[in-house]
């Protein structure tokens, strides 16, 4: 794909290769290029450009890894987003963004692999609800990234498709799973925001690794339609981003009721107009926060880590927040212990498969497992997740296993969460997004440990999301998470946004810096 593709970028970028001087594509916001575009001193086209040469300059020659796919289409469209300037067009509220995203997400013009390369010619009939709402925002899709093979793995992110991703802070470190393509590509500014999926640590996990916002919305308060299954009463898709305003903006877009996924009828009317509405810097004064220990001072937690979860405590008092450190939630070691989850990929891939019509290379996913048509690191989880039922609904299963929400355990962990968060009248509850930095590849399966995000938001549903908290061990970094109530996303961004602001812990990876303009015919055209 990079072969084919880096003379049609030679060629379509090469007379324009000057860009405004005092943007720098690296940590630029969609804000910044919005004001590029109106200065008059920039176009869409050079910012698309300029993107494409950090994907291309950097993403194989560093062994990075997130790119799976470039989208050819992406000059054309920043041609078209040029044209409705000119002409005085009425512009979407992501006009010229580029945006990257995770190769579970259905696009129509460029193939969706969920990391598996028995789907790597597979072009969907349409766009996943999320990337048509993008489109009609007129971002562009500038390229999708590589993850870990059918979502399976917290730890790492390695597909049969496109081979293993590396953070970019460190390269000999794992981005953690399975959204790591989207997260080490944010990171290295491969585009201005990315798009990833959680089941159950996938967008905060990564982007905790790579310093990061992203956000787990309310279960039925964001779409899922044409988004590769893991579990379908688990899954959430949404946005991770270098700043909690493009995360807000993006969400914006994104967020809303979908007649194609019935979950969302759970959040009709729930949803806010605005989320940046509630970007205040002094969203924290008078915030009763609930200091959950018990995901604090584990046994196996990094004392650096540690160390910077006890910093950020101290700069949330700063700003204001009322701290309590006596918070606990009630049978947390049991509801964390118990299953609270049906193995059902099976049959919800059969539902995806569907979809596909006539143009699905597999109808049952177990043909791949049959087939040899997998990495080493899926492998476990075929076994595991593909020994579920293919044409049964997991409620008609014997015994039944009754889906969110009227999931009898998963609803009462629900009730203790939300009833230890009124009990001690609490806003939103924090803990470390891991309690360990980013591990070395080499060691994802054996140092695999400290993955806060898969405890609390997936089984309940709850919204939670994760916000730079600075960086362990020099340059290796960690998220501190918020979690709030359902369909309370606005206290999540509003937290998210006045604690970024008063600290500044996001700092670009220094291996990815910005590309000297007088070499980059020479890299692009090589």
């Amino acid at each position: 794909m990079y072969n084919s593709f880096i003379a049609f970028v030679f060629f379509a970028i090469s007379t324009n290769i000057l860009y405004a001087e005092n943007f720098k594509f690296v940590e630029e916001t969609i804000d910044d290029i919005h004001a590029a575009l109106g200065s008059g001193k920039m176009t869409c086209r050079q910012v698309v450009s300029g993107y494409l040469d950090r994907i291309l300059t950097y993403d194989k020659d560093k062994k990075l890894n997130a790119i799976s796919f470039i989208n050819q289409k992406a000059l054309a469209k920043a041609d078209d987003i040029d044209e409705k300037i000119k002409s005085g067009k009425k512009l979407g509220s992501l006009y010229c963004a580029p945006i990257l995203v995770k190769d579970n997400y259905d696009t129509h013009d460029l193939p969706t692999t969920g990391g598996s390369i028995a789907l790597k010619d597979n072009y969907p009939p349409d766009d996943a609800f999320m990337v048509e709402k993008l489109r009609a925002a007129d971002a562009i899709i500038i390229a999708k990234t590589n993850m870990a093979e059918w979502a399976f793995s917290p730890r790492q992110t390695i597909s049969s498709s496109f081979g293993t991703t590396a953070n970019a802070y460190d390269l000999d470190r794992v981005p953690a799973g399975s959204s790591g393509g989207t997260a080490s590509g944010t990171a290295a500014s491969f585009g201005v925001a990315g798009m990833g999926s959680d089941t159950g640590n996938s967008i905060r996990g990564p982007s905790s690794h790579l310093s990061l916002f992203g956000i787990r919305s309310t279960i039925g308060l964001t779409s899922r339609d044409g988004v590769i299954p893991l579990a379908w009463d688990r899954d959430v898709a949404g946005p991770m981003t270098r700043t909690v305003r493009d995360g807000a903006k993006i969400f914006n877009v994104v967020a809303g009721y979908d007649p194609k996924d019935p979950m969302t009828e759970l959040g009709k009317g729930k949803r806010k107009d605005d989320y940046t509405e509630y970007l205040n810097k002094n969203a924290l004064k008078g915030m009763r926060i609930g200091l959950l220990r018990a995901l604090v001072f584990t046994d196996d937690a990094d004392p650096e880590v540690t160390q910077l979860f006890v910093k950020a405590v101290e700069d949330l008092k700063e700003a204001g927040a009322v701290i309590v450190e006596s918070f606990e939630i009630n049978d947390l070691d049991a509801h964390i212990g118990a299953l609270h989850f049906c193995n059902r990929f099976r049959y919800d891939m059969r539902q995806y498969l569907k979809t596909l019509g006539d143009n699905a290379s597999i109808q049952d996913v177990m043909e791949v497992y049959s087939s040899g048509q997998y990495s080493v690191s899926a492998k476990g989880g075929l076994e595991r997740f593909g020994a579920g039922l293919l044409d049964i609904h997991p409620r008609d299963d014997i015994p039944p296993c009754l889906e969110f929400p009227n999931h009898l355990g998963r609803n009462a962990f629900k009730e203790d969460v939300e009833g230890a968060m009124d009990k001690y009248n609490v806003d939103v509850i924090i803990y470390p997004s891991w309690t360990n930095p980013p591990a070395l590849l080499s060691r994802a399966y054996t140092d695999y440990k400290g993955d806060n995000s898969q405890v609390i938001a997936p089984a309940t549903g709850l919204p939670a999301a994760t916000v730079p908290m600075g960086f362990s061990h020099g340059n290796l970094p960690a998220g501190l998470q918020f979690l709030a109530r359902a369909f309370q996303e606005e206290l999540l961004f509003s937290a998210a946004y006045a604690y970024e602001q008063k600290t500044k812990h996001r700092k670009a990876p220094k291996i990815f810096s910005e590309i000297q303009r007088e070499n980059i015919i020479m890299k692009v055209s090589k």
